[in-house]
């Protein structure tokens, strides 16, 4: 709203078109996704699920405890340097 209560208007007479922005995030946004589900969901539910007695592929309990977090922190990171790099 202006000063004098009437709709804001463009001095240049441009107006935004709805139809120039994109409808979905892109692939770019789905790689997003993907890091943030694996980071949340994925690493935190194989820690709770790993068997506390045994061993998995040769890797005891302590030893997926340290790497199992290092995972999300790392591809988050390198999702992260990557989306900056490729910033329109």
């Amino acid at each position: 709203m202006s000063a004098d209560g009437g709709p804001v208007v463009d001095p240049r007479g441009d107006t935004p078109d709805p139809d120039d922005e994109p409808a979905d995030v892109g692939w770019a946004g789905w790689v997003l996704v993907a890091a943030v589900v694996l980071a949340v969901l994925v690493i935190p539910g194989s820690v709770y699920l790993w068997p506390a007695g045994g061993s998995v592929l040769g890797a005891h309990y302590r030893t997926a405890m340290l790497v199992l977090p290092m995972i999300p922190a790392v591809i988050l990171g390198l999702v992260a340097v990557w989306s900056m790099k490729n910033r329109r």
